[in-house]
């Protein structure tokens, strides 16, 4: 764990950005250190966007856009390497649009939750094979 997902409104990038987004946001995520320790397991970092083909933005101007991201994580780690882990991811995302941002409408947001073992299942061999 971390799960990352991003929603994004059809008109804000291409796959080739995004897909480039969702490589950048992941190496972010694998660069989190608390005491010189991983923060999250390599083999359970997951990006992934939803693109959004249909959407209304504010008052509907056609050339506004949007990209939401929500980080899902284990419970229990301190507020802050939550706040350290959102920044940073934050700053990826701010920076993937500066440009954007300069010449149209963009609403970019990040929300970063919780959620315990209890009511989750995993099958997962991505640990195991990251080892070797």
């Amino acid at each position: 764990m971390p799960h990352l997902t991003l929603e994004y409104s059809a008109n804000l990038a291409n796959d080739d950005s995004i897909g480039a987004l969702c490589r950048t946001l992941a190496q972010s995520l694998d660069a989190q250190r608390e005491n010189d320790q991983r923060v999250y397991p390599l083999g359970g970092i997951r990006v992934r966007a939803l693109r959004c083909e249909q959407y209304c933005i504010a008052d509907g101007r056609e050339d506004a856009a949007f990209l939401h991201a929500n980080l899902k994580i284990g419970a229990g780690r301190s507020e802050a390497v939550k706040k350290a882990t959102g920044d940073a991811l934050f700053d990826v995302i701010k920076q993937h649009f500066a440009e954007a941002f300069e010449k149209r409408g963009v609403a970019l947001s990040l929300e970063v939750g919780e959620f315990s073992e209890a009511g989750t299942w995993k099958h997962n061999n991505l640990h195991a094979r990251l080892k070797g």
